[in-house]
């Protein structure tokens, strides 16, 4: 049977205090949403989830609007049960109809497929587990022979059942036909005047339909947000489980606490990962690397041997082997550093190449550049590449050497082997091999005095 997922992301999630929608706000770098959906295609690619959106519901479509799913709006928000009957006119009635939720981020692959490869067609499947505080959970009830025969909602339930620690995910596998039947049945007649899509479990009891219960991987996985603290516990799981995978590929971390992958990363053996690293979007790391502490690397790869030293930011760039950056570096989108490059401290590049073994070591700015091999740029240089409408390129030839304080402005071209004076203010090209010094004659005045405040 083929499997139709609905997600269910109407809620209004007043325990975020949020002008954001719940389902927006982000784990990991990537909305609560998100997550769902991306497991979601990843479960099934016969059909398109179904998503069922509510509240600020314009607000998620556009946000999430990239994505091919098909969007099902519920105008009132009456409850799950209610959420879900809106799905039912675009679903088969020969397909199953796996329930998942826009709050619950963190459902595993593996759990689902486990899921529908152990719940029998004509049978019914759910996720529970056993909490040690199932506070703020439906309870799962069992009859004496241990046989699922309902869930109660915590505000509906007696002390007796609150104290029973199995709880409802939420999550269920069930046959469109089935839902067809039972949900216009549902009764709002509970503490929320709402209809439950939980209430369909009595239901199946009664018409002794088989009932499975499969328990998740991990505790996490079917644990829903509510408010921030929820969302941060996750998120503490989520990079734990992270870190943990690319120790085993053999990443050292300094403190695996300390760091945040909010994208996808490969990293290489041997590599070192210092403190508060963060990595944003598509990182890649090879070999060997050295990341320092309260480096933010984002859509960048890296190749092996290569030291970003602390409080670094490389965004967008491309950086060979061997290389050396920072302390307080930043290297900006379409840079790209060839092997054995030196970029040191208070160094911003930014859609520059720089060839082999050239050094920006100290207080410098390089835009639009190409810089060639064994170049030496010294303290406090900067390419005047923009002229406050248009941008210009710099060219700057092989074992030029570059004199502190100087001002490249472009469109300008440095010869190779071409020394350029400390201090000069370059507009012309310079030519191989040769100095050229651009910068006024010192001069003293004599007799000269400050002026003096006058008293008032």
């Amino acid at each position: 049977m083929a499997t139709q997922i609905v997600i269910l992301a109407a809620g209004q999630g007043k325990r975020m205090h949020s002008v954001i929608p719940k389902v927006l706000h982000t784990l990991a770098g990537k909305s609560l949403l998100e997550h769902v959906i991306d497991t979601a295609l990843r479960v099934s690619d016969e059909t398109a989830p179904i998503i069922i959106n509510g509240h600020q519901g314009s607000k998620i479509v556009d946000a999430l609007s990239h994505y091919k799913v098909r969007w099902i709006e519920q105008k009132e928000q009456l409850g799950t049960g209610h959420a879900l009957l809106q799905a039912l006119p675009a679903i088969s009635d020969d397909s199953r109809v796996l329930v998942l939720y826009g709050d619950v981020p963190l459902i595993s692959l593996q759990t689902l497929k486990t899921l529908i490869s152990q719940t029998p067609n004509n049978a019914i499947g759910m996720l529970t587990a056993h909490l040690p505080n199932p506070t703020g959970y439906g309870r799962i009830k069992r009859n004496k022979q241990n046989h699922i025969v309902g869930v109660i909602e915590e505000k509906d339930a007696t002390p007796d059942e609150q104290s029973i620690t199995e709880i409802n995910s939420g999550i269920y596998l069930v046959p469109a036909a089935y839902l067809k039947k039972w949900l216009p049945l549902l009764k709002n007649k509970n503490a929320q005047n709402e209809y439950y899509l939980t209430d369909i479990i009595a239901l199946a009891e009664k018409e002794h339909i088989s009932i499975h219960a499969v328990a998740p991987q991990y505790i996490e996985e079917i644990l829903g947000v509510n408010d921030r603290l929820q969302l941060a516990q996750l998120e503490r799981f989520y990079q734990k489980q992270q870190v943990e995978n690319f120790m085993r590929l053999g990443v050292t971390f300094y403190d695996p606490a300390r760091f945040d992958l909010r994208g996808v990363a490969e990293i290489g053996r041997d590599v070192t990962i210092d403190v508060n690293v963060i990595l944003e979007g598509r990182v890649v790391i090879g070999d060997e690397c050295e990341i320092g502490p309260n480096v933010i690397l984002r859509n960048t790869e890296i190749s092996a041997r290569t030291k970003v030293r602390a409080n670094s930011i490389i965004d967008g760039a491309e950086i060979a082997s061997d290389c050396l950056i920072g302390p307080f570096a930043r290297i900006r989108p379409g840079t790209v550093l060839t092997s054995h490059v030196h970029v040191g401290n208070f160094v911003e590049i930014k859609n520059s190449v720089i060839g082999d073994r050239s050094k920006i070591n100290h207080l410098s700015y390089v835009g639009d550049s190409e810089i060639g091999k064994q170049v030496n740029i010294g303290a406090g240089t900067i390419t005047c590449n923009y002229d406050g409408v248009n941008k210009y390129k710099t060219i700057i030839g092989d074992t030029a050497f570059i004199g502190s304080s100087t001002q490249l402005v472009a469109p300008v071209r440095i010869g190779e082997g071409a020394t350029i004076g400390a201090g000069s203010t370059i507009t012309e090209d310079a030519p191989s091999h040769q100095l050229t010094v651009a910068r006024a004659r010192q001069q003293t005045i004599k007799d000269w005095k400050r002026p003096i405040k006058k008293e008032e």
